[in-house]
């Protein structure tokens, strides 16, 4: 069963940094793509940043030089380190990854930028 359990996150000034986790389990961690997705209250969940198996990432324009996305395929753990964040980076953060046709999700991390 593949479990994808997040840490990290909280309450943090503009400007500020914070570095969420996602430690995944029940799957070949080291061949997946693996990705980031935020969701705003009211508002759709948007990807964040991926990182494929060779560990090549992308970001959407809204975080490029912000945020870095990263991947230890020995402790299986995925990271998005979050710097100089803004009010509008506040949301949901969700780590998710795809196996035999599904879809998974962590429980989500809440990440609150005050201005």
């Amino acid at each position: 069963q593949v479990r994808l359990v997040q840490s990290g996150g909280g309450l943090v000034q503009a400007g500020g940094s914070l570095r969420l986790s996602c430690a995944a389990s029940g799957l070949n961690f080291k061949i997946h793509e693996l990705a980031w997705y935020r969701q705003e209250p009211g508002k759709q969940r948007e990807l964040v940043a991926t990182i494929a198996s060779s560990g090549a990432a992308n970001y959407a324009d809204s975080v490029k030089g912000r945020f870095t996305i990263s991947r230890d395929n020995v402790r299986n753990r995925l990271s998005l380190q979050m710097d100089s964040l803004k009010a509008e980076d506040t949301g949901d953060y969700y780590c998710t990854t795809k196996y035999k046709g599904n879809t998974y999700w962590g429980q989500g991390t809440q990440v609150t930028v005050s201005s």
